[in-house]
């Protein structure tokens, strides 16, 4: 997977700190991000434009439905577009929620529920643009104990701008995560944060870090900005399970997996339902999720189980 941050120090520090009992039994996280820093919650572009010469469309869409091209869609806004991305949890949640997973062995998560921030378009008029991703949401996460917790940890994420509460252990001119981006453990005795890609991890309050005294378990990485693909390349030489790796498929699956449900959530809170009268609700605002891992589904909202699997577009299917 490529959360880079996973190879460096921090997430390391933080097992070593988490293991030695140094904030007691996490029952909370928190992670946060400022992202998206690309357009969400708008409508499709009717604009159709050139394909540049250079680019082949058709294949660049691959398995998506087709649509005309329009501009600024790539190299870099597809991340807004159901189609193409999975907004601003896919973009971020790789990084920020990857610390929790491998300092708390997390796995799959059972129940989930999102609130997403709305458009309005003009007085009253809530705007429904279902292909884009939200401008915003909150998703919270539950995830059954593992050796490493004595109970259920709940997980929030937050983007658009949404921060947790600050914590009462910072002083006010202290910075929370690194402003726009982090993750907060809360245990049974303190709390700890880390910034975006798990670095400059740091007990609060932030004075406790001057004391800390914990044996170091893990090797430190030398080149942390080089770290991850070395890893890469040299499993692909040694073969799998043969070198330390800081992302492995039993941490990056259930990882992937919390983060598309989330994302089933995201997208059950943006459904629109027309009642008889003609009223339009959003049933999947105020419903939670209940998530069947073995069967892949979920089971208490059957109208987000159309996106846990697209219908690929004809040219593209397997078998083909």
């Amino acid at each position: 997977m490529g959360n880079q941050g996973a190879s460096n120090n921090g997430p390391r520090q933080m097992k070593e700190w988490y293991d030695a009992g140094l904030i007691g039994d996490v029952h909370t996280v928190y992670a946060w991000t400022d992202r998206p820093v690309w357009p969400q919650g708008i409508p499709w572009s009717t604009n159709k434009a050139d394909v540049p010469k250079e680019l082949d469309w058709d294949l660049w869409l691959g398995t998506a439905p087709y649509k005309d091209y329009v501009e600024k869609l790539v190299p870099f806004n597809w991340r807004g577009w159901w189609d193409y991305g999975t907004g601003a949890l896919g973009d971020m949640g790789c990084h920020l929620l990857e610390a929790p997973f491998s300092v708390l062995n997390l796995k799959y998560a059972s129940e989930v529920e999102a609130s997403v921030g709305s458009v309005y378009i003009d007085e009253f008029k809530r705007g429904y643009f279902p292909d884009s991703c939200p401008p915003s949401s909150h998703v919270t996460l539950k995830f059954p104990k593992t050796n490493k917790t004595k109970g259920d940890v709940i997980v929030h994420w937050m983007d658009g701008g949404i921060q947790p509460e600050r914590p009462a252990e910072l002083q006010a001119n202290e910075t929370f995560g690194d402003g726009g981006n982090g993750t907060l453990f809360i245990g049974t005795k303190g709390k700890m944060m880390s910034s975006t890609y798990s670095a400059n991890p740091r007990l609060l309050p932030l004075s406790k870090n001057a004391e800390i005294n914990v044996k170091e378990k893990f090797a430190r990485v030398k080149d942390e900005a080089n770290g991850h693909y070395a890893q890469w390349v040299e499993a692909a030489i040694a073969g799998y399970g043969k070198n330390e790796l800081s992302s492995p498929f039993e941490i990056a699956g259930p990882l992937t997996e919390a983060l598309l449900m989330a994302n089933l959530a995201i997208r059950g809170a943006d459904i629109q339902r027309k009642n008889a009268d003609g009223k339009i609700t959003y049933p999947g605002r105020y419903t939670k999720l209940l998530w069947d891992n073995d069967q892949m589904k979920v089971t208490n909202f059957d109208e987000v189980n159309q996106f846990v699997k697209r219908e690929y577009r004809k040219g593209w299917t397997l078998g083909e």
